[in-house]
């Protein structure tokens, strides 16, 4: 057995059913390649991966060296990479494109969203556990007060779909909140949008998202007649994915 950690968000999953739910996914959406799952804990995740792709090349990125030291007795064969994942270059592991996959730990897994985002080049689809919370922020449409820098900067990369409810109970030490799973799919024709300067404008707008866009964004605005467009009246929650990138290419 292993400890469950506070400081590293571990909260094992016991339920077989969802457990094997969550192995499918790759899939059933006909996926061939490698494999990356994130944070495998005591390998509920991992037996089902193994069984449902026994060909194919699957790795587990684990920081917990209790863990690791338990996952290589239960699957001697496993190849274990004891890293954290925030830091790892996958180009070092994988030389083609890997589907990652994982009961996320809840206090990183924005930083995960944005680490398959950054290394999006090798990452054509990602599908993983969250706080039921954060799952609904990278899923939310514009309009809503889950609509955020999450949801704008993982949409202009992915299209993301929210799966299904996890309840507490299923887990050990259970959480204080549900869970929800959901699926990112890579986009193959993105806008023509410049990425750097993008995450510049949805940063800088939603750091001040009660503000209208003239007044969060007015070190940007570079003349009198682009501070007259009506898309300035708006507040950031207002704007699509695809707004904000027109709005970055105005602003470039």
């Amino acid at each position: 057995m292993v400890t469950p950690k506070k400081y590293l968000g571990q909260h094992f999953l016991r339920d077989e059913n969802i457990a094997k739910k969550i192995a499918d996914i790759p899939m059933q959406s006909g996926y061939e390649g490698d494999i990356l799952e994130i944070g495998p804990g005591m390998g509920v995740l991992t037996k089902y991966m193994i069984d449902a792709f026994p060909k194919l090349n699957l790795k587990v990125c684990e920081i917990d060296g209790e863990s690791v030291e338990y996952l290589t007795k239960a699957y001697p064969k496993l190849t274990i990479i004891h890293h954290d994942f925030l830091k790892l270059d996958l180009t070092s592991y994988f030389e083609k494109e890997v589907y990652v996959i994982g009961n996320f730990p809840y206090n990183i897994s924005s930083q995960i969203v944005f680490q398959i985002i950054d290394q999006r080049h090798l990452v054509p689809a990602a599908a993983g556990m969250f706080q039921k919370e954060m799952a609904e922020r990278i899923a939310a449409k514009h309009g809503g007060k889950d609509y955020g820098i999450l949801s704008v900067l993982t949409q202009s990369f992915y299209d993301v779909e929210y799966l299904f409810t996890v309840h507490e109970h299923v887990f050990s030490p259970p959480p204080r909140v549900k869970s929800g799973v959901i699926k990112l799919t890579r986009k193959e024709n993105l806008g023509d949008f410049d990425p750097g300067f993008l995450k510049t404008i949805v940063k800088t707008s939603f750091n001040q998202r009660r503000k209208t866009m003239r007044n969060s964004l007015s070190a940007f605005i570079k003349n009198s007649e682009m501070k007259s467009n009506s898309v300035f009246d708006k507040r950031p929650e207002q704007l699509s994915v695809l707004e904000f990138q027109q709005l970055s290419n105005m602003m470039l």
